[in-house]
């Protein structure tokens, strides 16, 4: 992040936050519960294994036999920094007192053109839009904004309001120039996205799940410079995705269950996204190799529910700060990766509903946090001690796979017939790669406190693919 976008954001948290601006409980990004009480951890900083002799150390020299690490994808150009900002920021004033307002004319048109278009209001939002104070509206927020000193509508809540009538959204933004926040999650919006939208100044979290809105990607909001939440989930966007989303600063990038297609771009390297789902679309071709440079963030990923093939690139076992990594329901092929067993910290590991085979590594079922790995209605055909240990403690799912000896396998018809073909992948010398020194703790030798028998927090991208309720 330049400093110049640092700046404005200590500035607007300043503002938004420091004056007293507290939200309602109402106002939570995605609505859920979880992500407002959990705040996001450091992008850069490094989280401490749960016992230091469990943790994948580096392999000064046994990694000199891996092969040369992804090229990483080019970046595009940022447009140009915000405004410079006063020094000195006038206290929050209270509601019903806010003083000179700023774009008032603006605001309270555009918001009576809203009120007469919307049809259906049951939560009654617009029977307190009226008067000429626009910081007592329903919905609607008020603070300093930051570049003029005097108050301004920063934040519109409409979660939930389950609004209907032809609300257009980008005919309504383009008329709150001090936005910072904007959570319409169901309701009717709907309408394209223009460029335009990017002269939103102090624009930083945008929340359009569960609307109307529909059409390739609206491109425009990587225009936004400030955006760190992006949630689009639950509405009908279709065709690519571009690859310039994944070089946004953001925290969070949420666009499941649309109709996005084609193959998940190589810049997803670049993302710094704590918290990733491309869930239930339609992405195909292989998971990028460029995820290795997602290591010192990705905590979160969910790519299950698409039509993705290929097999698994071995640099996904440098995510050792995961907790999470969901491939279920894809068309993915091949063996585990050797590398799987680098990643201490992972948590729920999901590969079930693919066309995964061979021996599922002794290293995966040793890593000290495992708490629900799922490899079910796939064709491996190996476990070892340790994994057969899991299976009876419940940890690690393997049904329906070709398992000799374990039972709820599949039909050894079907598993010789599954077999019967050839099956490869490219790259085989790397499934045997690790680019770590494999951990020497398992959970049994863990303190109870720090074993994988404590119940972790419910992930917060499942909770994503939760639709929003009307």
């Amino acid at each position: 992040m330049s400093p110049q976008s640092l700046l404005l954001t200590i500035v607007v948290l300043q503002s938004c936050f420091m004056h007293g601006f507290v939200y309602p409980s109402s106002i939570t990004p995605l609505s859920l519960e979880t992500l407002a009480k959990m705040p996001l951890p450091p992008k850069t900083s490094s989280v401490p294994f749960l016992n230091e002799s469990a943790a994948p150390a580096p392999c000064p020299r046994s990694c000199s036999r891996l092969p040369p690490l992804p090229p990483r994808s080019p970046t595009f150009p940022l447009p140009p920094p915000p405004p410079r900002l006063p020094g000195r920021l006038k206290p929050r004033q209270p509601p019903n007192n806010p003083g000179p307002l700023s774009s008032q004319n603006s605001v309270l048109f555009i918001t009576q053109e809203l009120k007469r278009n919307i049809t259906s209001d049951p939560n009654n939002y617009t029977a307190s839009w009226v008067g000429n104070n626009y910081c007592l509206f329903k919905g609607y927020y008020c603070d300093i904004v930051p570049d003029k000193n005097i108050t301004g509508l920063i934040a519109v809540n409409f979660n939930g309001a389950n609004f209907r009538g032809n609300l257009n959204f980008y005919r309504y933004i383009r008329f709150l120039p001090d936005i910072c926040i904007f959570h319409v999650n169901s309701n009717n919006f709907s309408g394209l996205i223009f460029p335009n939208i990017n002269k939103l100044r102090f624009f930083f979290e945008l929340d359009l799940s569960n609307n109307g809105f529909s059409g390739s990607f609206p491109v425009s909001l990587i225009g936004s410079r400030q955006l760190t939440f992006v949630d689009l989930r639950f509405n009908t966007f279709s065709g690519p995705v571009p690859p310039q989303l994944f070089n946004l600063d953001v925290d969070v990038i949420f666009i499941n269950n649309n109709g996005f297609t084609q193959t998940i771009p190589s810049t997803f390297g670049n993302t710094p996204a704590l918290y990733i789902t491309l869930a239930n679309n339609r992405f195909t071709g292989p998971i990028p190799q460029t995820i290795y440079y997602n290591r010192k963030t990705l905590i979160e990923v969910l790519f299950l529910g698409n039509r993705l093939t290929g097999c698994l690139p071995y640099e996904i076992g440098y995510l050792n700060l995961s907790h999470v990594f969901d491939v279920s329901f894809n068309r993915l092929t091949g063996p585990i990766p050797e590398s799987f067993g680098c990643m201490a910290r992972m948590q729920f590991l999901n590969l079930a509903h693919n066309k995964f085979y061979g021996p599922i590594p002794e290293s995966l079922c040793m890593l000290p946090r495992a708490y629900n790995f799922t490899l079910s209605n796939n064709y491996f055909t190996q476990v070892g001690p340790q994994c057969r240990r899991l299976i009876r403690l419940g940890t690690l799912d393997v049904r329906k796979n070709c398992i000799f000896g374990l039972r709820g396998q599949r039909n050894p018809r079907t598993c010789a017939a599954f077999f019967s073909r050839a099956r490869t992948c490219p790259r085989p010398e790397e499934f045997s790669l690790v680019p770590c020194t494999l951990p020497l703790t398992t959970a049994s030798e863990l303190p109870m406190s720090e074993s994988r028998f404590t119940t972790p927090p419910s992930p917060r991208t499942y909770a994503a693919l939760e639709k929003p309720r009307h």
